[in-house]
């Protein structure tokens, strides 16, 4: 039986060495979150967003546009962040309303402001090795990762299902990164189960519920489930339905020998790496050094 992944402890670890590192700036860091229209879960991410960067000792800066709010609105906005001195790093709140052109207002974000990791140069410098500012949804996947495994991941064999520009290709490079041997896997891939079981490192990213048996699993492997996906549950009663992974838990969970739950696993990782890389912008842009403790 593989042991679980508190997502929300190591968030926790996570989030108090940011605290710390904001104790020694010289000043708080500030986040802009920009909220266009009403959906009540983006509502929902923005106050823990909010709450949890002013917990972190920083400044919080909320931005309400309407729902019915133009794309020229949108961007003007991120321009006004862009060029106010005083924010370090801009989040967009994601889905936009339809309508609105997601990835074109993405790119509106100052690349020095760009603390989810979206924009074309924030990629680039992911690709080139460069320092900057990495996507946070697959950076909490390699710090789950070292939380069981140690700093060291040298070596390790992993398998990335799926190759979307927001968690697939970022996290293998972030991987790769770590020297370990990378194998991006899609939708094309021949023979997936046998390639799954090669895998030190599991990492299922495709939005597919339980796709990931427990027989794809090479026994002791560590499996970072990304995938969040709501199925029906009659179980519970008329209607109502549940969060799982794309990973079949139960089975992978008898295999495998580190397994992140879903909801609990990577989700908390998100806004705790939206907190530390709203601490690096800062520094970056204010020529602070990076406080040895945020990790």
């Amino acid at each position: 039986m593989g042991e679980r992944i508190s997502g929300k402890e190591v968030a926790e670890q996570v989030r108090a060495r940011v605290g710390a590192a904001v104790a020694t700036l010289p000043a708080a860091p500030a986040l802009a979150v920009v909220l266009v229209g009403e959906d009540p879960a983006s509502q929902v991410y923005v106050r823990n967003k909010v709450r949890q960067t002013e917990e972190a000792g920083m400044r919080s800066l909320h931005h309400h546009l309407p729902a019915d709010a133009t794309q020229a609105e949108v961007e003007a906005l991120i321009s006004d962040l862009n060029h106010d001195a005083d924010v370090d790093g801009i989040l967009l709140q994601l889905p936009l309303p339809k309508g609105l052109d997601e990835q074109k207002a993405i790119e509106c974000i100052a690349p020095a402001k760009d603390v989810d990791g979206l924009t074309e140069a924030s990629a680039g410098r992911l690709v080139l090795g460069k320092d900057g500012l990495r996507p946070c949804t697959p950076t909490g996947c390699v710090i789950l990762a070292k939380s069981v495994l140690g700093d060291d991941l040298s070596g390790k064999n992993v398998v990335v299902i799926g190759r979307s520009i927001l968690v697939g290709k970022p996290a293998a490079l972030l991987f790769l990164a770590e020297h370990c041997t990378v194998t991006i896997a899609h939708s094309r891939t021949k023979d997936l189960e046998a390639l799954c079981r090669t895998a030190d490192i599991l990492v299922p990213a495709v939005g597919r519920p339980q796709m990931v048996k427990g027989d794809w699993v090479k026994p002791g492997a560590v499996l970072i489930d990304v995938g969040i996906n709501r199925i029906d549950a009659p179980e519970k009663g008329k209607g109502k339905t549940r969060l799982v992974g794309d990973a079949d838990f139960a089975s992978c969970e008898a295999v495998a020998g580190h397994i992140t739950p879903v909801p609990g696993g990577v989700g908390p990782m998100t806004i705790a790496c939206l907190l530390r890389n709203t601490v690096i912008a800062a520094c970056y842009r204010r020529g602070w050094d990076i406080p040895q403790n945020l990790g």
